[in-house]
């Protein structure tokens, strides 16, 4: 079954019941059993919801997986994965990456006694110096959040199986549309499905996607057990959402492809980053692992001026000046003050994150529109 029929019908039957070919909206919190502990699968909807298992199914498939866990945010999905650590564990991660996801690992789970290392990760051998026998997870993002950095998912799977590691993958900016990490051997997939997955801004939901029974039964129980789970109207719309994400990804990927190439032209910009472009560090391994580079672009002005960046932040039109990415709506973001604002200064510029940095999420809109709201913002 190709992509686009996978994104309509894997997981997805018509309503038993009814023949209803949407998914129905399972809006219960319990089921009747029929003597004690004998029931149809579903005892209560924080374990399961048939809604919710729907999406589940139809996501591993995606990403060619075998197993699917709906939570209720991105960061819930990433804490579960921290949940089947203990104190003493070692992670390995990015330091190119979400400020949520720095937060949560520096500030709750440094509190627990995991250690972890930020490292700027391309290949295996950006990890392997590091490892150590505490070391039990390397964690990435590729593309990165916000400077579109690219790990080579591969040659990192090579070296943590052969360590006996375990390689998760954040695969928001991406989507399986356009890169599958579990076939290049990483063990878990992430995503934040209130962005490209969704699509449409009206949703907040988190995933997981494996392949190694064992793995899942561990995340399985986490997910029960803490009980992070999304509603099923919220699982209901995430389902909605992905059938369209084909031909969404691939409006936003030629957009943004041709505005990252009109920002590079632009004489008052400076840097732009994006893996499209052939000058990117990562523009081969990016095109050897994704179908296309994906929907967002960061970019600094040549005069590298923070009141100058804010200005044209501010004087945008068609791009709305708010957190998150991947909607419909093209999105600017400011990540030192907003999405990155929880990763001390220090630590962003030693990462090459500077206040000036503006970052894009291209949108559904006509690509002239967006160029000239640009044009005029910038001056």
């Amino acid at each position: 079954m190709k992509f686009a029929t996978k994104l309509i019908h894997a997981g997805i039957h018509p309503d038993p019941s009814t023949g209803a070919v949407m998914t129905p909206i399972f809006q219960t919190s319990t089921y009747a059993q029929s003597s004690p502990g004998v029931h149809k699968g579903y005892e209560y909807s924080r374990t399961h919801n048939p809604t919710r298992t729907v999406l589940q199914e139809n996501l591993a498939a995606l990403e060619e997986g075998k197993y699917g866990l709906c939570y209720a945010t991105g960061l819930a999905a990433t804490d579960a994965v921290m949940k089947i650590l203990k104190p003493g564990d070692e992670v390995l991660a990015s330091s190119d990456l979400y400020g949520g996801t720095y937060r949560l690992f520096t500030k709750i789970y440094e509190n627990f006694g995991i250690k972890f290392k930020f490292l700027k990760i391309q290949t295996a051998a950006d990890v392997e110096p590091h490892l150590s026998a505490a070391t039990k997870l390397v964690w990435v993002e590729t593309p990165t959040n916000p400077l579109l950095r690219i790990v080579d998912i591969a040659s990192v799977a090579e070296l943590t199986k052969s360590k006996g590691l375990l390689l998760a993958v954040d695969n928001t900016f991406a989507t399986p549309f356009l890169q599958n990490p579990l076939t290049l051997g990483a063990d878990i997939v992430m995503h934040s499905l209130t962005k490209y997955m969704a699509g449409h801004s009206d949703v907040v939901m988190g995933a997981l996607i494996v392949k190694d029974d064992e793995l899942h039964q561990k995340l399985a129980f986490v997910q029960n057990a803490s009980g992070a789970t999304p509603g099923p109207m919220d699982c209901f719309l995430v389902l909605r959402g992905l059938k369209t994400l084909h031909v969404r990804m691939e409006r936003h990927c030629k957009s943004a492809r041709e505005l990252a190439n009109w920002l590079y032209r632009h004489p008052k910009v400076g840097h732009v980053y994006y893996p499209g472009l052939e000058h990117h560090v990562g523009h081969a391994v990016a095109a050897s692992q994704m179908n296309d580079f994906g929907g967002m672009v960061s970019f600094t002005l040549k005069n590298d001026s923070l009141p100058e960046a804010v200005k044209v932040m501010e004087n945008l039109k068609v791009f709305t000046l708010a957190e998150s990415l991947g909607g419909v709506e093209s999105l600017c973001t400011h990540p030192a003050s907003m999405t990155h604002a929880s990763i001390p200064k220090e630590e962003r510029e030693k990462n090459g994150l500077k206040d000036t940095l503006i970052r894009l999420s291209v949108g559904l809109e006509d690509i002239d529109d967006l160029k000239e709201d640009l044009a005029n913002a910038i001056g």
